[in-house]
C-alpha cells in the first residue's frame, strides 16, 4: 500500500486550489499545511504539494520526461466520472482526448484525463 507522494509545483495557492476540490470530491481530507506546503490523506494514504524553489523552476516539469507519467485515482461510479468531467469544463479545464472520451483508454476503460496547473496528468477511472 502507497504509504504518500509528494509532488513539487510550481504556484502552491494555485495547486492547492485544483487538487482541494478534486481530492475532496474523491473523499480525501485536509491533512496538513504549512507555508510551503499542503497535503491532503483518505485512509492511510496521504498527497503532500510543495512548492518548489525559485531555483529550480527554470526546468518545468513535462509527464514525458524520466519520471511520472500520471496519478490514476479510483472513481465511485460512472456518474461520478461524468459529474467530474462536467465541472472541470465549467471551470475552464480541457479533458484531455475529449474525442474518445469517456473510453479513451479503450472500450472497458471508463475514465477521465486531464490536467493539473503543472500539466501533471490525472485519470479518474470508473469501477
Amino acid at each position: 500500500m502507497l504509504h504518500h507522494l509528494e509532488i513539487y509545483v510550481s504556484n502552491l495557492e494555485e495547486s492547492a486550489k485544483f487538487w482541494g476540490w478534486f481530492l475532496e470530491r474523491l473523499g480525501y481530507e485536509p491533512f496538513q499545511k504549512w507555508e510551503s506546503g499542503i497535503s491532503w490523506k483518505c485512509e492511510n494514504t496521504y498527497l503532500v504539494f510543495v512548492q518548489t524553489q525559485e531555483k529550480y523552476l527554470e526546468i518545468p516539469y513535462h509527464r514525458c520526461r524520466v519520471g511520472l507519467n500520471h496519478l490514476a485515482f479510483h472513481a465511485r461510479s460512472k456518474e461520478q466520472v461524468d459529474d467530474i468531467s462536467n465541472e472541470l469544463l465549467k471551470k475552464g479545464i480541457n479533458i484531455l482526448y475529449a474525442d474518445r472520451h469517456p473510453y479513451a483508454g479503450g472500450e472497458h476503460h471508463y475514465a477521465l484525463y486531464f490536467e493539473d496547473p503543472d500539466r501533471i496528468k490525472v485519470e479518474l477511472v470508473a469501477p
